[in-house]
């Protein structure tokens, strides 16, 4: 399947840092863009494709028998989910969308985003999916096996999204033995690299904006009759 070609909605800052941020800078900098959009103030929403440097975030399910090892700084985040592993090699997304434009339907949110990814790891070779009894994105490891490739985390505040998702192009995998990656034990975690795919950050976003307007259009409201 070919990606659509499309305008990036102006409405929208389309952001991309090619220098690795703090983690708590740019958790800073989600706060205050959120409140900002949910109190109506005139500034625009923001998806922002940025690396950070090693990093183990707690979402609000987090279980301190599962951070095993906190070699890196650990930041409570308020998003969903348990603990997760940032750092150099993985993209990450995040999403500030305020719904009351769009469906205002937070499960249909979280599988878009789900769709965004799994359509960008394809365009790539990668055969993705998601599992609904488990958080991420998954993919299968040379022998047959399930792992896991990016991680999908948000919170919704006002009806105004928040962080998003990390899709693991070549980070060091050794990084994730710290935690247990959102909690699940019993699959491992992979990368791109690790499956045969080399991408530059620069080329994963492109392709990633490339879909951006299939996923918008699976959030927009519904039109009426």
């Amino acid at each position: 399947m070919t990606a659509t070609s499309f305008p990036l909605d102006p409405s929208i800052e389309w952001r991309r840092s090619t220098e690795q941020v703090p983690y708590r800078e740019a958790l800073a900098a989600q706060e205050a863009r959120n409140a900002a959009l949910a109190a109506g103030e005139d500034v625009r929403e923001l998806v922002w494709m940025l690396e950070h440097p090693p990093v183990y975030t707690a979402g609000t399910s987090a279980d301190t028998a599962e951070l095993v090892d906190p070699r890196f700084d650990v930041v409570e985040t308020g998003r969903g989910g348990r603990y997760t592993y940032h750092g150099p090699g993985q993209r990450v997304t995040y999403v500030l969308l305020d719904l009351k434009k769009r469906s205002r339907d937070v499960r249909q949110f979280v599988h878009a985003l789900e769709g965004w990814v799994i359509a960008t790891l394809a365009d790539f070779g990668v055969k993705a999916f998601a599992v609904p009894e488990r958080i991420g994105i998954w993919t299968h490891e040379a022998d047959g096996s399930e792992a896991k490739i990016g991680a999908i985390g948000v919170r919704v505040r006002r009806w105004v999204t928040m962080h998003g998702f990390a899709v693991n192009l070549s980070p060091d995998l050794s990084h994730f033995g710290g935690i247990v990656p959102c909690g699940i034990a019993e699959y491992g975690v992979t990368s791109m690299q690790r499956l045969g795919k080399t991408v530059a950050p620069e080329e994963w976003d492109e392709a990633l904006l490339a879909r951006a307007g299939d996923f918008l259009g699976a959030i927009a409201q519904p039109e009426t009759t």
